[in-house]
């Protein structure tokens, strides 16, 4: 039994999957990172059919007719609409279960999920994975798939830190031996910032965006730190006085203002993490460096500034949109090494 155990455990397609609030990520043993698409799907509410999932719906957002609706299924990293995230869990999964034999084969799926999730959230996660074809189903804390995608140490003892700023939450931790010793777990993070744009052009402008167009602007011209070099973007949208379509200019500057509330909570967050942090691994850290992972730890400055707020040096990862399906990735890999840092979402428990 043990045999045909680890024959059916190489053949079949094991995944890890990154299920993000903006976009799902998902990596696949043997052939690396597969697809990344916005975690978006597009139901046509009369019939219950799906009409797109991933790129295609996003293109959709905000040019709906009334039956139609596009929707995120998860919010600030966790199950929000079952159904929805069962629906898209199960095409990104049949994806990439491509020929016919494998195809047979339910595949082992490592999770990766924010570190301040409940019992019940996680019971979420468990449940919507293996309904969309999941045969067994591992979580992993988000911040330490990041570590582990980043190639730090976190099995040795010594302090890595990881701040990872994803669509619906900004994970900040410590990870040493394996665990993580001190953390924070956000709901602040790229949607917030995307909501303080839309917020600030309102109140500035009298000027109503939309949240894709909130977004390109932040990624555009979003800062958290005095650039050297300003920059402007024509933005466009509706004049709430008039109702017309409007055009403005708008700095980085202003953006920067809009930004900034957000991005204080999580520079604040990050000292206190370190607060939290014994000395020894503190000094650590010192040596080594905070890492930046996530969409939102690309926003321009946004290391400057930590570490200006600090006094600890800060760099941004390598590619680091990838940093948590990466790691599961990894964790697939070699799952005996890393089970003290899973749990088995079977029966609820750490894997023996």
């Amino acid at each position: 039994m043990l045999i045909l155990k680890d024959i059916f455990n190489k053949i079949s397609k094991d995944i890890g999957i990154d299920l993000g609030t903006a976009n799902t990520l998902v990596y696949v043993r043997g052939r690396g990172i597969v697809i990344n698409e916005p975690s978006i799907i597009a139901l046509n509410k009369k019939n219950g059919q799906i009409l797109a999932i991933g790129r295609e719906a996003r293109k959709m957002v905000g040019k709906t007719p009334s039956h139609i609706t596009v929707s995120r299924p998860l919010v600030d990293g966790v199950v929000s609409d079952f159904e929805a995230t069962e629906m898209m869990l199960k095409y990104f999964i049949n994806k990439v279960r491509e020929d016919s034999f494998t195809s047979l084969l339910s595949p082992r799926v490592v999770v990766g999920i924010p570190s301040g999730v409940t019992e019940v959230e996680k019971r979420a996660v468990i449940d919507v994975t293996q309904s969309a074809g999941a045969r067994e189903v591992y979580l992993v804390d988000e911040p330490m798939a990041a570590a582990i995608g980043a190639r730090l140490p976190v099995e040795e003892a010594t302090g890595n830190m990881i701040v990872d700023i994803g669509g619906g939450t900004a994970e900040i931790a410590v990870i040493s031996l394996g665990g993580i010793v001190a953390s924070r777990s956000l709901k602040v993070a790229g949607d917030k910032m995307n909501e303080d744009v839309v917020r600030f052009v309102r109140n500035r402008y009298n000027l109503l965006l939309g949240e894709k167009t909130a977004e390109d602007i932040k990624i555009s011209i979003g800062s958290a730190y005095p650039m050297e070099q300003e920059l402007e973007m024509v933005i466009r949208g509706r004049d709430l006085i008039s109702g017309l379509p409007k055009e403005v200019v708008i700095g980085d500057d202003e953006i920067r203002e809009a930004l900034a509330h957000s991005v204080r909570i999580i520079a604040g967050n990050v000292k206190a993490v370190i607060e939290e942090t014994p000395p020894e691994l503190v000094g650590d850290i010192m040596q080594k460096g905070i890492i930046l992972a996530g969409g939102g730890g690309v926003i321009k400055g946004l290391d400057q500034l930590i570490a200006e707020q600090t006094g600890m040096p800060v760099r941004k990862m390598e590619d680091p949109l990838t940093a948590v399906v990466r790691g599961t990735g990894i964790v697939l890999e070699n799952l005996s090494k890393f089970k003290e840092m899973l749990t088995d979402l079977g029966d609820g428990k750490r894997i023996r």
